[in-house]
């Protein structure tokens, strides 16, 4: 008769099973002949239980606080309106080069002193003078939307 799966806190990242800190439930052969031996696990005994909700808790909090500084940096981002930014342009209205990411980190930098990093900034291929819209991804669930005019210079 099969004895039933134990559970374990895991204490280092364990390929295919789990990451650290994180509760699973195992083979009991496997549990003491390959994790506990090794030091990769800790059997779950109630305070490891309380230990690891505790934490997971506290992460979860973590996130909230990060999702909502997230939004306040959206709200102030869309009040600011709009940037402009102003370039060569040669016949009609197609501008010389484009605009980066970089630029328009730097506009956001010069007029709100806030940091962007400009990999999360998204920035249509500009190619004439215009209006575009800029997305600029604050979190994974938190994305602002800029309105930027390219005028001539």
């Amino acid at each position: 008769m099969a004895k039933s799966n134990v559970q374990v806190m895991l204490t280092k990242n364990v390929n295919k099973l789990g990451k650290l800190g994180e509760l699973v439930s195992v083979a009991p052969g496997y549990a003491q002949n390959y994790l506990l031996p090794r030091g990769l696990a800790v059997r779950a005994t109630s305070g490891v239980i309380k230990e690891v909700e505790r934490r997971l808790e506290e992460e979860r909090q973590r996130q909230i606080a990060i999702k909502k500084e997230a939004q306040d940096r959206k709200v102030a981002l869309t009040t600011i309106g709009g940037f402009i930014i102003k370039k060569q342009v040669g016949e009609g209205k197609s501008i010389f080069g484009t605009v980066t990411d970089r630029e328009v980190a730097q506009l956001i930098v010069d007029k709100t002193t806030m940091e962007i990093d400009r990999r999360d900034i998204e920035v249509p291929d500009v190619r004439e003078t215009g209006d575009y819209e800029v997305k600029i991804k604050l979190h994974p669930e938190v994305t602002a939307i800029l309105k930027l005019e390219v005028l001539p210079e």
